[in-house]
């Protein structure tokens, strides 16, 4: 693992004295962006199997898939403590007696350390948080904030159905309870100058965040910004383009902001654009030598200013 920026998988084992894996659970769950509440097409870049493994399944028992995935992963990489990751679309969309029920029977097998939950900033509370806080004095608890981007013109362009200060009060609502926070962004919308998308991390650095993922915008089929792309075909990252500017980014990001994720990798059958060629490896393996080419780590030239 990197020394040259503060990977997830090296914290976690700090943390836990063992390498920690992320079991994947779909718990059935759907999104006020296409159940009607603010839209029915989800967000424009949005195909939620551009992500889940094909084994997450949500008309399989959740318990079966954490056993599933735990017996997998103790078989193929001798793992012996997990995180369960409640991935596909909204999982905080629902009455919270609902979801405290579900995470307390995530949380039951013995080799469960904690939670990973995706989500969005619009669909937490008071009440949601402080049921998190709870779970967070027993277990190691990480919400991920579906954040996407800081300017409000990106975010009414994907059809998010929130803006940014939304985010804001989320992640503000979180922080200092004991449950960690994290956010995803997507990097190379077409709204965004390259300056504009590296000035975010200027600004998240500021922010009580403890955890990042980093994905390029990808072109999936069967979603609205395949149509858009096809009508009007516009700019996505170059593999190469891509390799620089993640270094100016991180470089720009505080060294205490752990990372998750650096990219994203969409199957092949369903991706349109960009396609790289390259196996999930390479790119790491590209990644890291870009950084020893040039000498670059994490937060060197980070202004950081922590709210």
């Amino acid at each position: 693992m990197s020394s040259r920026y503060n990977a997830f998988g090296a914290y976690l084992k700090k943390r836990f004295g063992t390498v920690v894996y992320k079991v994947n659970v779909d718990a059935g769950f759907t999104c006020p962006n296409r159940d009607g509440t603010l839209g029915v097409t989800g967000c424009i870049y949005c195909n939620n199997d551009s992500f889940r493994p094909s084994k997450c399944k949500p008309d399989t028992p959740m318990r079966e898939q954490i056993r599933n995935g735990i017996r997998y992963l103790s078989n193929r990489y001798k793992a012996k403590k997990f995180l369960v990751y409640f991935q596909p679309y909204t999982n905080t969309y629902a009455p919270v007696l609902e979801l405290e029920r579900l995470y307390r029977d995530a949380l039951s097998e013995p080799s469960i350390i904690g939670l990973a939950i995706g989500t969005r900033p619009d669909c937490v509370d008071e009440e949601k948080i402080e049921m998190l806080q709870t779970l967070a004095k027993d277990y190691f608890i990480l919400i991920e904030y579906g954040l996407q981007s800081i300017y409000d013109r990106s975010l009414q362009y994907i059809c998010r159905g929130h803006d940014y200060q939304t985010f804001l009060d989320a992640l503000h609502l979180t922080a200092g309870r004991g449950i960690h926070s994290g956010a995803h962004v997507i990097v190379g919308f077409p709204t965004e100058t390259r300056e504009e998308t590296l000035a975010i991390a200027d600004e998240i650095s500021g922010m009580p965040l403890e955890f990042l993922k980093i994905h390029q915008l990808q072109v999936i089929k069967d979603t609205p910004l395949a149509e858009i792309y096809m009508r009007e075909p516009f700019h996505t990252f170059e593999y190469e383009e891509y390799l620089n500017f993640l270094v100016d980014f991180i470089e720009r990001l505080s060294p205490e902001i752990v990372l998750q994720r650096l990219f994203a990798t969409s199957p092949d059958e369903i991706l349109i654009a960009p396609r790289w060629e390259k196996s999930r490896q390479e790119i790491i393996l590209d990644i890291e030598k870009r950084f020893i080419q040039r000498n670059a780590f994490q937060g060197s030239k980070c202004v950081c200013y922590r709210h």
